[in-house]
């Protein structure tokens, strides 16, 4: 059995908008997220984990944001793309686990809604996956309101 295991983290810094993309929802906010593509953080870090338990780089070498293509681009796309990656080269999902630090908006009413967003995204059962938050006591950046943080493992499993 081979088993491997990848670590991602991301950051996105807040702007001026009305929502924010998390784990595959969209979440009614004061603030937007900066990025090339929509921003979603939480999936941006497992999908680097998922290419990081391939050793198959980042999401920045598949989907370089210097591309235009890929502005304001669905954050789906890249955790598809590293799920089909992992599954041509025959391994499955152990699980995932995502964290998100941030001190708003609030992810525990929304945790459930995440998973399954996640879960659907990268054809799994939900129990493989798990979101959950943290604050970091308004300490840096994220505990300043700044921006958000995420830090995802991923295992895969090739029997």
């Amino acid at each position: 059995m081979d088993v491997r295991l990848g670590n991602g983290f991301d950051v996105h810094a807040f702007c001026d908008g009305d929502h924010v993309w998390l784990c595959g929802v969209n979440l009614s906010h004061a603030r937007g997220l900066l990025g090339h593509s929509d921003a979603d953080v939480g999936m941006h870090a497992l999908t680097d984990a998922i290419y990081g338990a391939l050793a198959d780089g980042d999401i920045g070498q598949h989907f370089p944001p210097s591309d235009p293509q890929w502005k304001g681009a669905a954050s789906h796309i890249f955790l598809r793309h590293a799920m089909a990656t992992a599954r041509a080269r025959g391994y499955s999902l152990g699980n995932a686990d995502v964290t998100l630090i941030c001190e708003r908006p609030k992810i525990g009413p929304h945790a459930a809604q995440m998973r399954a967003a996640l879960a659907d995204i990268m054809g799994v059962d939900i129990t493989r996956i798990s979101v959950k938050a943290t604050t970091s006591e308004q300490l840096g950046f994220t505990g300043r309101e700044e921006g958000i943080a995420a830090l995802a493992t991923a295992t895969l499993v090739k029997p």
